[in-house]
């Protein structure tokens, strides 16, 4: 699975992507609202709180191949 974090506007929030193997969208979701996205797309919680690192430290436009 491969993370991506899509910088916003003013009016558009900042997002993240997760897409699996073959790069088919998996999740997208606000980065303010990560604990809510990550849920819908069923990650479990050490997962999660792996993720909320992840996504904090990723910068905007960079593909990240998850560790998981």
């Amino acid at each position: 699975m491969y993370i991506l974090k899509i910088k916003g506007s003013t009016k558009i929030p900042d997002y993240i992507q997760i897409r699996d193997s073959k790069f088919t969208l998996v999740a997208y979701f606000r980065a303010d609202h990560r604990t809510i996205g990550l849920q819908q797309c069923g990650l479990s919680e050490k997962e999660n709180n792996e993720m909320k690192k992840i996504i904090d430290e990723l910068p905007y436009g960079k593909i990240f191949k998850l560790p998981f």
